[in-house]
Protein backbone atom coordinates (compact mmCIF):
# COMPACT_ATOMS: atom_id res chain seq x y z
CA UNK A 1 0.00 0.00 0.00
CA UNK A 2 1.49 3.26 -0.91
CA UNK A 3 1.90 5.20 2.07
CA UNK A 4 0.62 8.73 1.02
CA UNK A 5 -2.88 8.47 -0.36
CA UNK A 6 -5.73 11.00 -1.54
CA UNK A 7 -8.86 10.95 -0.02
CA UNK A 8 -12.25 11.79 -1.71
CA UNK A 9 -14.69 12.22 1.09
CA UNK A 10 -17.60 15.08 0.05
CA UNK A 11 -16.40 14.99 -3.52
CA UNK A 12 -19.31 13.47 -5.32
CA UNK A 13 -17.60 14.78 -8.49
CA UNK A 14 -13.52 13.38 -7.89
CA UNK A 15 -12.47 12.67 -11.54
CA UNK A 16 -10.65 15.18 -11.99
CA UNK A 17 -9.53 15.87 -8.70
CA UNK A 18 -7.78 12.52 -8.96
CA UNK A 19 -6.51 12.77 -12.38
CA UNK A 20 -4.36 15.70 -10.94
CA UNK A 21 -3.53 13.17 -8.42
CA UNK A 22 -2.03 10.64 -10.46
CA UNK A 23 -0.38 13.25 -12.29
CA UNK A 24 0.85 14.13 -8.70
CA UNK A 25 2.18 11.12 -8.52
CA UNK A 26 -0.12 9.88 -6.15
CA UNK A 27 -1.04 5.97 -6.70
CA UNK A 28 -3.52 5.38 -3.54
CA UNK A 29 -7.11 6.49 -3.37
CA UNK A 30 -9.51 6.34 -0.55
CA UNK A 31 -13.04 5.70 -1.48
CA UNK A 32 -16.68 4.75 0.36
CA UNK A 33 -19.62 3.90 -0.57
CA UNK A 34 -21.19 6.45 1.76
CA UNK A 35 -19.43 8.73 -0.50
CA UNK A 36 -21.33 7.99 -3.30
CA UNK A 37 -18.31 8.55 -5.70
CA UNK A 38 -17.19 5.27 -6.48
CA UNK A 39 -18.16 5.26 -10.28
CA UNK A 40 -15.53 8.59 -10.48
CA UNK A 41 -12.84 6.72 -8.83
CA UNK A 42 -13.39 4.10 -11.10
CA UNK A 43 -13.67 6.41 -14.45
CA UNK A 44 -10.66 8.02 -13.16
CA UNK A 45 -8.60 4.88 -12.85
CA UNK A 46 -9.28 4.10 -16.29
CA UNK A 47 -8.97 7.40 -17.83
CA UNK A 48 -5.13 7.69 -16.41
CA UNK A 49 -4.23 4.26 -17.90
CA UNK A 50 -1.92 3.10 -15.53
CA UNK A 51 -2.02 -0.88 -14.82
CA UNK A 52 -4.27 -1.73 -12.36
CA UNK A 53 -1.60 -3.09 -10.23
CA UNK A 54 -0.13 0.30 -10.39
CA UNK A 55 -3.00 1.56 -8.40
CA UNK A 56 -4.40 0.99 -4.72
CA UNK A 57 -8.21 1.95 -4.55
CA UNK A 58 -9.38 1.62 -0.87
CA UNK A 59 -13.50 1.55 -0.66
CA UNK A 60 -15.25 0.67 3.00
CA UNK A 61 -18.81 -0.64 3.88
CA UNK A 62 -21.50 1.84 4.76
CA UNK A 63 -23.63 1.67 8.30
CA UNK A 64 -26.84 0.30 6.61
CA UNK A 65 -25.37 -2.27 4.32
CA UNK A 66 -23.21 -3.80 7.39
CA UNK A 67 -24.21 -7.29 8.31
CA UNK A 68 -23.21 -10.51 6.23
CA UNK A 69 -25.60 -10.79 3.42
CA UNK A 70 -26.10 -6.80 2.85
CA UNK A 71 -22.37 -6.71 3.07
CA UNK A 72 -21.75 -9.70 0.57
CA UNK A 73 -24.64 -7.82 -1.90
CA UNK A 74 -22.50 -4.21 -1.28
CA UNK A 75 -19.00 -5.40 -2.05
CA UNK A 76 -20.84 -6.91 -5.40
CA UNK A 77 -22.10 -3.41 -6.00
CA UNK A 78 -19.25 -1.94 -5.33
CA UNK A 79 -17.04 -3.81 -7.61
CA UNK A 80 -19.55 -3.17 -10.22
CA UNK A 81 -19.65 0.73 -9.90
CA UNK A 82 -16.29 0.91 -9.67
CA UNK A 83 -15.94 -1.27 -12.82
CA UNK A 84 -13.01 -3.47 -11.02
CA UNK A 85 -12.61 -7.15 -10.16
CA UNK A 86 -11.08 -6.34 -7.00
CA UNK A 87 -10.55 -3.46 -4.48
CA UNK A 88 -7.41 -3.79 -2.54
CA UNK A 89 -8.63 -2.64 0.51
CA UNK A 90 -12.31 -3.03 2.11
CA UNK A 91 -13.25 -1.39 5.38
CA UNK A 92 -15.92 -1.39 7.55
CA UNK A 93 -16.47 2.46 7.57
CA UNK A 94 -17.78 2.62 11.39
CA UNK A 95 -18.84 0.49 14.59
CA UNK A 96 -21.94 1.48 14.67
CA UNK A 97 -24.11 -1.38 13.77
CA UNK A 98 -23.45 -3.13 17.52
CA UNK A 99 -21.22 -5.79 17.70
CA UNK A 100 -23.63 -9.01 15.93
CA UNK A 101 -23.53 -6.96 12.91
CA UNK A 102 -19.72 -5.48 13.48
CA UNK A 103 -18.25 -9.84 13.18
CA UNK A 104 -21.14 -10.80 10.52
CA UNK A 105 -19.58 -7.71 8.22
CA UNK A 106 -16.20 -8.79 9.09
CA UNK A 107 -16.49 -12.03 8.61
CA UNK A 108 -18.57 -11.40 5.26
CA UNK A 109 -15.79 -9.20 4.08
CA UNK A 110 -12.73 -11.94 4.96
CA UNK A 111 -14.99 -14.15 2.62
CA UNK A 112 -14.45 -11.99 -0.26
CA UNK A 113 -10.82 -11.64 -0.06
CA UNK A 114 -10.88 -15.79 -0.07
CA UNK A 115 -12.48 -15.45 -2.91
CA UNK A 116 -10.63 -12.83 -4.61
CA UNK A 117 -12.17 -9.57 -4.62
CA UNK A 118 -10.47 -8.40 -1.82
CA UNK A 119 -7.04 -8.01 -1.55
CA UNK A 120 -6.87 -6.56 2.25
CA UNK A 121 -9.83 -6.53 5.14
CA UNK A 122 -9.84 -3.56 7.52
CA UNK A 123 -11.82 -0.85 9.75
CA UNK A 124 -12.48 2.30 10.20
CA UNK A 125 -13.04 4.61 13.16
CA UNK A 126 -12.48 1.71 15.54
CA UNK A 127 -11.61 2.09 19.15
CA UNK A 128 -9.56 -0.64 21.00
CA UNK A 129 -12.87 -2.51 22.50
CA UNK A 130 -13.73 -3.18 18.64
CA UNK A 131 -10.52 -4.36 17.69
CA UNK A 132 -10.66 -6.70 20.95
CA UNK A 133 -13.97 -7.98 19.70
CA UNK A 134 -12.04 -9.26 16.77
CA UNK A 135 -9.28 -10.54 18.52
CA UNK A 136 -11.69 -12.33 20.93
CA UNK A 137 -13.58 -14.17 18.47
CA UNK A 138 -10.11 -15.38 17.23
CA UNK A 139 -10.44 -13.80 13.45
CA UNK A 140 -7.33 -12.66 11.82
CA UNK A 141 -6.62 -8.80 12.94
CA UNK A 142 -7.57 -6.13 10.45
CA UNK A 143 -4.72 -4.93 8.29
CA UNK A 144 -5.83 -1.02 9.14
CA UNK A 145 -7.75 0.84 11.45
CA UNK A 146 -8.12 4.80 9.32
CA UNK A 147 -9.13 6.91 12.34
CA UNK A 148 -9.14 10.69 12.21
CA UNK A 149 -5.30 11.29 13.15
CA UNK A 150 -3.38 15.07 13.18
CA UNK A 151 -1.71 16.79 16.25
CA UNK A 152 -5.06 17.88 17.71
CA UNK A 153 -6.30 14.80 17.89
CA UNK A 154 -3.83 11.93 18.21
CA UNK A 155 -6.16 9.16 19.76
CA UNK A 156 -2.70 7.84 21.34
CA UNK A 157 -4.32 4.47 23.02
CA UNK A 158 -5.41 3.57 20.25
CA UNK A 159 -2.54 3.99 17.69
CA UNK A 160 -0.46 2.28 20.49
CA UNK A 161 -2.57 -0.66 20.57
CA UNK A 162 -2.38 -1.00 16.40
CA UNK A 163 0.82 -0.58 16.57
CA UNK A 164 1.71 -3.20 18.81
CA UNK A 165 -0.98 -5.41 16.65
CA UNK A 166 0.68 -4.75 13.32
CA UNK A 167 -2.23 -2.83 12.10
CA UNK A 168 -1.45 -0.11 10.20
CA UNK A 169 -2.84 3.44 11.27
CA UNK A 170 -4.74 5.61 8.19
CA UNK A 171 -5.03 9.64 9.18
CA UNK A 172 -7.82 11.09 7.83
CA UNK A 173 -8.15 14.68 7.67
CA UNK A 174 -4.80 14.53 8.41
CA UNK A 175 -5.08 18.59 7.39
CA UNK A 176 -7.47 19.33 10.42
CA UNK A 177 -10.23 19.96 7.42
CA UNK A 178 -8.41 23.51 7.51
CA UNK A 179 -9.55 24.13 11.22
CA UNK A 180 -5.64 24.42 12.57
CA UNK A 181 -3.61 25.70 9.89
CA UNK A 182 -3.38 29.11 11.26
CA UNK A 183 -2.16 27.34 14.31
CA UNK A 184 0.96 29.68 15.74
CA UNK A 185 3.14 26.58 16.13
CA UNK A 186 2.40 25.15 12.81
CA UNK A 187 3.03 28.58 10.95
CA UNK A 188 6.45 28.84 12.97
CA UNK A 189 7.58 25.96 11.72
CA UNK A 190 6.57 25.59 8.04
CA UNK A 191 8.54 29.09 7.81
CA UNK A 192 11.20 27.35 9.06
CA UNK A 193 11.23 25.22 5.83
CA UNK A 194 10.03 27.51 3.37
CA UNK A 195 6.62 24.98 3.46
CA UNK A 196 2.93 25.23 3.46
CA UNK A 197 1.23 24.36 6.81
CA UNK A 198 -0.19 21.33 5.59
CA UNK A 199 2.86 20.25 4.51
CA UNK A 200 4.19 19.90 7.87
CA UNK A 201 1.54 18.25 8.95
CA UNK A 202 1.45 15.59 5.82
CA UNK A 203 5.22 15.10 7.20
CA UNK A 204 4.61 14.77 10.69
CA UNK A 205 2.08 12.06 9.71
CA UNK A 206 4.36 10.37 7.73
CA UNK A 207 7.33 10.53 10.32
CA UNK A 208 4.65 8.79 13.07
CA UNK A 209 4.36 6.02 10.83
CA UNK A 210 1.30 6.64 10.07
CA UNK A 211 -0.58 6.83 6.33
CA UNK A 212 -2.03 10.05 5.90
CA UNK A 213 -5.05 10.78 3.48
CA UNK A 214 -4.83 14.51 2.79
CA UNK A 215 -7.89 15.54 0.15
CA UNK A 216 -8.27 19.02 -2.39
CA UNK A 217 -10.01 19.06 -5.35
CA UNK A 218 -7.01 22.34 -6.33
CA UNK A 219 -4.55 20.93 -8.39
CA UNK A 220 -2.17 23.04 -7.26
CA UNK A 221 -3.05 21.68 -3.59
CA UNK A 222 -3.03 17.89 -4.93
CA UNK A 223 0.33 18.27 -6.03
CA UNK A 224 1.67 20.40 -2.79
CA UNK A 225 0.22 17.72 -0.92
CA UNK A 226 2.36 15.37 -2.46
CA UNK A 227 5.90 17.51 -1.89
CA UNK A 228 6.47 16.29 1.34
CA UNK A 229 9.67 14.26 1.17
CA UNK A 230 12.07 17.05 0.18
CA UNK A 231 12.14 18.37 3.86
CA UNK A 232 11.89 16.37 7.51
CA UNK A 233 10.83 18.03 10.46
CA UNK A 234 13.42 17.39 13.55
CA UNK A 235 12.78 15.80 17.01
CA UNK A 236 12.19 19.63 18.72
CA UNK A 237 9.69 20.20 16.04
CA UNK A 238 7.48 16.80 16.13
CA UNK A 239 7.87 17.48 20.38
CA UNK A 240 6.24 20.75 19.45
CA UNK A 241 3.50 19.44 17.48
CA UNK A 242 3.06 16.82 19.71
CA UNK A 243 2.06 18.95 22.53
CA UNK A 244 -0.78 20.35 20.49
CA UNK A 245 -2.70 17.52 21.59
CA UNK A 246 -6.40 18.25 22.78
CA UNK A 247 -7.43 14.42 22.63
CA UNK A 248 -11.27 14.23 21.62
CA UNK A 249 -11.34 17.94 21.49
CA UNK A 250 -9.14 18.15 19.25
CA UNK A 251 -11.32 16.31 16.75
CA UNK A 252 -12.69 18.51 13.76
CA UNK A 253 -15.28 15.63 12.53
CA UNK A 254 -17.70 13.55 14.47
CA UNK A 255 -15.92 10.42 15.87
CA UNK A 256 -17.43 7.21 16.61
CA UNK A 257 -14.96 4.85 18.34
CA UNK A 258 -16.73 5.07 21.84
CA UNK A 259 -19.74 3.52 20.16
CA UNK A 260 -20.56 0.18 21.80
Amino acid sequence: MPILGFGVYQMRECAQPIAAAFKAGYRHIDSAQIYRNEDQVGEAFRASGLPREAVFITTKVSSRNQGYNKTIASVDQSLKTLGLDYVDLFLIHDPLSGKVKRLETYKALLEKKEAGKIRSVGVSNYGVPHLEEIKSADLPAPTVNQIELHPWCQQRPIVEYCQKNNIVVEAYSPLTRGDYLNDPTLQAIAKTHNKEPAQVLIRWSLQKGYSPLPKSATPSRVASNADVYSFSLSEEEMAKLDAQDKAEKGAVTWNPVNAE
